[in-house]
């Protein structure tokens, strides 16, 4: 999983002609989930929290040490197990496990959860083989109901839909040693 996304670099739905847009790295998709997601104390997690909640798993695939997930979330380490995989995929709140391989067709979270879903399965499986302009109307039918009903906007494939970055907080002096003692013990 070694492809990976310059973080200065805007990305768009639709790649220049002949090309395939670049999928996401796993570094990138694994801070998000992070940052989006919150621990059981309702905060965003860190390599240590998320380790934790995969060792609480019932009956875990796998174990994943904080200095792993560090790794895999700074993109030292690009390579992780499937059961590893699995795990983080679990303890982010059932994250489906697609969207941390590198394919631009997985870089849409909100699409593979709603393809979780078999009834979203067979709906799609209906509009194959559909020409494109009753797809098209299908889709302002919807657009519109979802209106009407009061429900949020989907955004558009390859529309930012992430967070705006907060301010982190900066640790406390006993906070910043354990930090330094836990990278020390991932050495």
């Amino acid at each position: 999983m070694s492809a990976s996304c310059d973080e200065g670099e805007p990305r768009t739905g639709t790649a220049p002609e002949g090309r395939h847009p670049r999928p996401q790295s796993l570094a990138h998709k694994l801070k998000s989930l992070m940052a989006q997601r919150t621990d059981a104390r309702g905060r965003a997690y860190v390599s240590r929290t998320l380790s934790q909640a995969v060792d609480d798993l019932p009956d875990p695939p796998a174990s994943a040490s904080f200095a792993l997930i560090a790794k895999l979330a700074g993109g030292q380490q690009d390579n992780p197990t499937i059961k590893t995989v699995l795990a983080l995929c679990r303890a982010l709140g059932d994250v489906p496990p697609a969207y941390l391989l590198p394919h631009p067709g997985y870089d849409d979270l909100a699409a593979l959860e709603a393809f979780e879903d078999p009834l979203a399965r067979r709906v799609l499986a209906l509009l194959s083989d559909l020409p494109e302009s009753e797809v098209r109307d299908l889709v302002a039918r919807l657009e519109h109901r979802r209106e009407v009903l009061g429900l949020s906007r989907v955004p558009d494939e390859g529309t930012p839909a992430g967070k705006p970055k907060r301010a982190r907080r900066r640790r406390t002096e006993t906070e910043a040693a354990q930090y330094a003692a836990d990278a020390l013990e991932g050495l």
